[in-house]
């Protein structure tokens, strides 16, 4: 069985050697041009006009185009139709593209897009959530408000009452290889287009629009990224289009790529928000009642920032039963990046906010911070884990359906597919449930904590951590335990599912594609293991080809840490069938029952009779039957209702735990990270070393994003941190120095590929320990409450070290 070996990257020589090729190491026909956008320097106005006489003029310039030079749509919003890919009368933040450059080399498309000069009708931008909210600049309409229960009754009635705010910042995906496309335009107009991105058939349908061509005029393909994030979700649509355009004009091919600081200038960021929260705590660290206020930084343009505000809505709770909660969030637009899809959609930022208040409140309650967060947890399910450390129901919630209400005006058309056949009605209320309704059945922490917490030495760790800092005037330590639990689908319903083509050869080689995309995770080498394992073929023997919109069509974003869930059941569904079909026609000619045909270590018994796997093929070929399948796959039994904030959007959930130790020096903020020991649970992993891998990337991406990465702008609406000497990303010295992960030795309850559990985005908010881990050494220097925004640089240590001493 080749699923649960950890098996190395399948192209992970090709990476250590500067071999894999990437959309810019493409080699491209002679006459290829190259594309730059000149760019808005104001981040707010009126466009009356542009004098681009010097760009057209400038050595290696073929053509210019503006938004009136364009074809047919000038959009490449993934939802809306509110993001021109030039701009027309109005500009809506610095860096916007206005014009397209095409040039015979990328030197000359960017040193070109700089001549260009714009008249602007400056007007004062809108900046921060305060703007807006004064300015009552929003999408929507108003505040999208979720309830389960009464907050303020329970809020009002607990022994303690806490409230405050937290501000978090955003973060730039900073994937190594940064947005690039390549057109080449085909006969009658078609085109085929190489892309660096996550969303194939989106990238498809916007250039088809552009280019006022059918979806099967365009044909997208997408072999490797290095690195996305989420950030090649929508944002490479632009250069797509602008690609495909400029190809169409000139019938050249055209490829365009940002340097690095264009792309971080022109691209979105993980959404910043402040959270303001209000909750009643009982004596014994309970949340009796919890109010939350979420104020979402958006941008210019609404992209995906409602499926981002939802998730971070669906995440509130984290791993915490709240019988009494109230979610209100609001959706601001500013002359900003729009900002988009990152790791987690959302629901990182969702989390951290009630992480800070189970923190909050253990400081006011003078306990260990892991102890309430414990009082506050699910109950585990009752078979959760191959081991025990399971604890009993708590407490169950017992509102009933009408007491889960959402208040605001909604578009209707947001909200996905008409329900499917297979989607069923979920009724709040019954056992434990999260705020939105969904009963959570497969809930293993209790048991994970346990676990985690005897292998790390949390309890006396604590104890030596209290002593040093009696003895320390300089150092402190502080240490945490924080929780993940992370629901896996998509929340706009149709975008749960997958095709897959598997193709088997005469000579026993078997060709494999499928919707997602490869991005450095892995998932091309988890659906070759999959493949291997539907034929009982080793692994050389499979081929998994880029994705390719000409071979699986319709495909959905490779997001939601679905990549393996979605695509593996395709494949394994192809398989099948083949593998079936083979079956009938051996059976057939040894005169046995098709159950007396097995396929193992690349051979094929039919009965006594023993064949190579080869040998089947070329005989099934010579019989007549076909060796090639398309696999489909739904994710079943969904329902959400996002109008009402009600429903089973989640598929399941997946768990895991952090414990960070950390050090802070008082006089500067300076700290290090000291140690991190990590359970994660990934149900029967497909590859534990990809998924190990996974799991140590994502807590440090996590991590960075609330520690050193602050994006700033100035009051112009400029981003300054536009590069990696005014932008930190974690380093090697940034990690642990101990660093220790460990699977959960478990398995999905959910009928998912192999009883596996998804690992994109879960391990991204483990990070949240090390924000956690910062507050608890900071609490150490005074009496008051830290308070820590984040990211918690050592300036903002150093702030909130002073403002507890003088609390």
């Amino acid at each position: 069985m080749t699923t649960g070996k950890p098996l190395p990257h399948d192209a992970a020589t090709l990476h250590v050697t500067g071999a894999a090729r990437y959309v810019d190491d493409i080699p491209a026909p002679a006459g290829t041009l190259s594309l730059g956008f000149g760019q808005s320097p104001v981040a707010r106005g009126v466009l009356k006009g542009m004098d681009l006489s010097e760009v057209r003029a400038a050595p290696g310039v073929v053509a210019v185009l503006t938004a009136a030079d364009l074809p047919f749509a000038n959009d490449v919003s993934p939802s809306n139709h509110d993001e021109p890919l030039l701009a027309t009368d109005r500009v809506h933040y610095v860096g916007q593209p206005l014009f397209l450059v095409i040039a015979t080399s990328h030197l000359a498309a960017r040193r070109a897009a700089r001549l260009g000069w714009a008249d602007i009708d400056e007007e004062t931008p809108i900046l921060t959530v305060d703007e807006a909210l004064a300015g009552d600049s929003r999408f929507e309409g108003g505040p999208v408000i979720w309830s389960k229960g009464d907050a303020e009754m329970a809020i009002s009635g607990a022994s303690h009452v806490i409230e405050g705010r937290m501000e978090v910042g955003g973060q730039e995906h900073f994937y190594l290889e940064g947005q690039a496309a390549l057109a080449l335009p085909q006969d009658g107009g078609e085109m085929v287009v190489q892309s660096s991105t996550q969303h194939p058939t989106e990238i498809q349908h916007k250039v088809a629009e552009a280019l006022g061509l059918p979806m099967h005029g365009v044909r997208i393909e997408t072999r490797r990224m290095g690195g996305g994030f989420g950030g090649k979700e929508s944002q490479g649509n632009a250069l797509a289009v602008a690609c495909a355009v400029a190809a169409r004009a000139t019938g050249r091919p055209c490829r365009m790529r940002y340097d690095r600081d264009d792309d971080m200038v022109i691209t979105g960021k993980r959404h910043d928000l402040r959270i303001e929260y209000r909750a009643g705590v009982s004596e014994d660290g309970r949340i009796m009642g919890v109010e939350f206020r979420h104020l979402i930084r958006c941008g210019w343009s609404q992209d995906l920032s409602l499926p981002v505000a939802d998730r971070a809505m669906l995440h509130a709770d984290n791993a915490y039963l709240l019988d009494h909660v109230r979610i209100e969030s609001h959706r601001l637009k500013t002359n900003t990046a729009s900002a988009t899809a990152f790791r987690g959609f959302g629901g990182p930022q969702g989390m951290v906010g009630i992480e800070r208040v189970m923190d909050h409140a253990a400081h006011l309650l003078g306990r260990d911070p892991l102890e309430v967060r414990r009082t506050n947890y699910y109950a585990d399910a009752p078979a959760a884990g191959a081991e025990g450390g399971l604890s009993a129901p708590r407490r169950l919630a017992a509102a009933p359906p009408e007491d889960i209400s959402t208040k605001k005006n909604v578009d209707l058309a947001s909200r996905g597919a008409p329900p499917d056949d297979d989607r069923v009605p979920v009724e709040a209320g019954s056992g434990q449930t999260t705020p939105y309704g969904m009963p959570v059945e497969d809930f293993i922490l209790n048991g994970m904590t346990d676990r985690l917490a005897e292998r790390c030495g949390y309890a006396a760790r604590r104890a030596a951590i209290c002593r040093w800092n009696a003895d320390q005037p300089v150092l402190r330590r502080g240490i945490a335990l924080t929780p993940v639990k992370f629901g896996i689908s998509f929340t706009l319903s149709h975008l749960n599912q997958a095709g897959a083509l598997v193709h088997v050869y005469q000579d026993g080689s078997v060709q494999v594609n499928h919707g997602g995309t490869e991005m450095g995770q892995g998932l091309y080498q988890k659906v070759a293991q999959v493949a291997a394992a539907g034929f009982g073929v080793p692994m050389e023997a499979i081929k998994v080809t880029a994705t390719d919109t000409g071979k699986v069509p319709n495909t959905s974003a490779t997001a939601a840490s679905s990549g393996s869930d979605l695509n593996g059941m395709a494949v394994k569904a192809a398989c099948d069938t083949i593998r079936g079909r083979m079956a009938d026609c051996l059976a057939a000619l040894h005169q046995l029952p098709a159950a007396e045909v097995v396929f193992a270590d690349g051979e094929v018994r039919v009965g006594q009779d023993r064949m190579s796997f080869a040998r089947a093929a070329q005989m099934t070929y010579e019989n007549r039957v076909s060796l090639s399948a398309t696999g489909y796959y739904r994710t079943p039994g969904l329902a959400w209702d996002r109008l009402r904030g009600v429903g089973k959007p989640f598929f399941y959930f997946a768990h895991g735990a952090a414990c960070t130790e950390v050090v802070i020096d008082t006089l500067t903020g300076e700290y290090r990270l000291l140690r991190t020991d990590i359970l994660h649970d990934v149900g029967r992993s497909l590859n534990p070393a990809l998924d190990i891998g996974q799991i140590e990337g994502g807590f440090v991406q996590g991590a960075g994003w609330l520690t050193t990465e602050e994006l700033v702008w100035d009051d112009r609406g400029r981003l300054r941190t536009h590069a990696p000497s005014t932008y930190k990303i974690p380093a090697c010295g940034d990690r642990p120095d101990v660093f220790n992960v460990a699977l959960w030795d478990g398995e999905n309850a959910a009928e998912t590929i192999y009883r596996s559990k998804a690992v994109g985005e879960p391990p991204f908010m483990l990070g949240i320990s090390a924000l956690m881990a910062l507050s608890d050494a900071v609490a150490a220097c005074g009496p008051g409450y830290p308070a820590l925004d984040a990211p918690a640089t050592p300036e903002r240590v150093l702030a909130a070290v002073e403002r507890v001493r003088d609390a």
